[in-house]
């Protein structure tokens, strides 16, 4: 739900443009207002599962979403409709890192820990491609306001779910520890900034003032949240948790393929309904067999591999697959087949990033101790959306250049819809290069600074692995206990 909301308003929005009267220069809003509360409250959302429980925090942020998806279906203007997707993504914080840490401290054991982030791979991967789908049914056939709708009967059904299945974990004030507020201050001024610097690019280039400057304001928040949380003894992030190789080489790896996934989907979609002049459902039917492969590769594949290979034997070659789908995409022209050109490259970047998704999902939390999981799920989530929102803004800004630099090259025809169809693919492919190259780097990095291995027997598990310690320590053990845990997980 948290992933398909991304793409799902995306084909809604022209006909809730003309619906509201909003205009060309506000639309974006739209957007970036979910992904801006979204991308920089993670941090703090992580932290608050940790210190009030993650069923708590998980219920409270259903039921927010599920409020705010009905105000932003019922919208009567612009501002409302703005105001409703910035509390989605707020709420949308809230859960996204309960979820994962409710995920790690539940499933200890290696077998049903990899069956578990296997099927949570696959929904995370495949949501985008599913919100693309679901957003063409419901504009075509009922409405563009049950783009928004249509969450508030899942999220209602599955706060009620939450609160009769899901484990009491609450912790009380007593050993509840204290929210860094000069770190939430900090690290989450600092991803709104980035957050909004990139969204910014998209239509103001990036070298406006406005967009260099909240980068740069980003970075130094970001610094200076790094300075800060060095020396409080209840950080926000405490900093081991991504100073670990394994997790900071899977919220990299995982970072860097956003770039290429959400830059796909950004111009196969315009591709699919611009230049091939395919219907939004037919646009969304169209990404289905990626999303099949993405549950194929990661439910089928990855799940039963995690507990047998090294995880960067699955991270690597699964980056490297993508990549090789970003290459097949390069020969792209205006009269390419979808079943030659798209459908290929689709089937190679799902295959990919389902083994991508679920091993770098699981290293983010593992070994972590239960109240630092949301921290960590945090970091990772944190990575996946600036990655996205990094990604389109880059990718798109690229396109549209080297699309204007073709069309100047010809200037005599650049009014023939035929040559400009041409240089749109022109600028397509262009940035399909730059995504190619980007999801090779990724790779590089994969192999060079993950290496975590499943320890022996983890395949029938018959053993147990630092996960299974750390979920079972009290919530609210003491600095020497934490202490001796991170000294045995750091030997392991």
């Amino acid at each position: 739900m948290i992933v398909l909301d991304i793409t799902i308003v995306n084909i809604a929005l022209p006909s809730a443009q003309k619906d509201l009267g909003i205009s060309d220069a506000d639309r974006q809003w739209v957007i970036t207002a979910y992904t801006l509360a979204f991308g920089g409250l993670l941090l703090l959302g992580g932290r608050l599962g940790d210190l009030f429980g993650r069923k708590r925090v998980f219920t409270i942020g259903l039921l927010g979403f599920a409020l705010a998806s009905a105000i932003g279906g019922a919208a009567g203007g612009p501002t409302m409709l703005f105001a409703a997707r910035a509390l989605q993504g707020a709420f949308g914080a809230l859960l996204a890192p309960s979820a994962l840490g409710l995920l790690s401290t539940t499933f200890t054991d290696p077998k049903e820990r990899s069956t578990a982030f296997g099927i949570f791979g696959a929904i995370a991967g495949g949501g985008a491609a599913i919100g693309l789908l679901l957003g063409g049914l419901l504009t075509e056939y009922l409405n563009w306001r049950w783009c928004l709708f249509v969450n508030t009967p899942i999220a209602i059904a599955t706060a009620f779910a939450a609160f009769s299945v899901l484990t009491r974990d609450h912790i009380g004030k007593g050993t509840r520890t204290r929210l860094d507020l000069p770190g939430a201050v900090l690290g989450c001024g600092g991803l709104l900034a980035i957050v909004y610097g990139t969204s910014e690019a998209v239509t103001r280039g990036w070298g406006d003032w406005l967009v260099l400057g909240s980068l740069v304001l980003g970075v130094l928040l970001l610094v200076a949240f790094v300075l800060v949380e060095k020396r409080t003894p209840h950080a926000l992030l405490p900093l081991h948790i991504v100073a670990e190789r394994n997790r900071g080489g899977a919220a990299l790896s995982i970072g860097l393929a956003m770039i290429g996934m959400f830059g796909l989907f950004l111009f196969l979609t315009y591709y699919l309904q611009v230049i091939k002049h395919f219907s939004p459902v037919m646009s969304g039917v169209s990404f289905l067999p990626m999303t099949a492969a993405i549950v194929i590769s990661s439910t089928g594949f990855a799940a039963r591999l995690m507990t047998r290979v090294p995880s960067r034997n699955l991270i690597g070659p699964g980056l490297l697959l993508a990549a090789a789908g970003m290459a097949w995409l390069t020969q792209m022209k205006v009269d390419s087949p979808w079943a030659g050109m798209v459908l290929p490259a689709e089937l190679l970047l799902g295959f990919g990033m389902g083994l991508i998704f679920m091993p770098s999902m699981s290293l983010a939390t593992l070994g972590v101790a239960p109240h630092e999981t949301g921290a960590a799920s945090a970091t990772i989530n944190s990575a996946q959306q600036v990655g996205g929102s990094f990604g389109t803004a880059l990718l798109n800004t690229i396109a549209a250049s080297a699309t204007a630099g073709w069309l100047a090259a010809r200037i005599t025809t650049a009014g023939d819809p035929a040559v400009q169809a041409q240089g749109a693919v022109h600028g397509y492919v262009i940035a399909t290069w730059v995504a190619m190259s980007i999801l090779l780097v990724a790779a590089l990095i994969a192999f060079l600074m993950i290496d975590h291995r499943p320890a022996p027997g983890e395949a029938t598990g018959a053993t147990s692995t630092a996960p299974s310690t750390a979920a079972e320590a009290p919530a609210g053990a003491g600095a020497p206990a934490q202490a001796t845990a991170h000294q045995q997980q750091r030997r392991t």
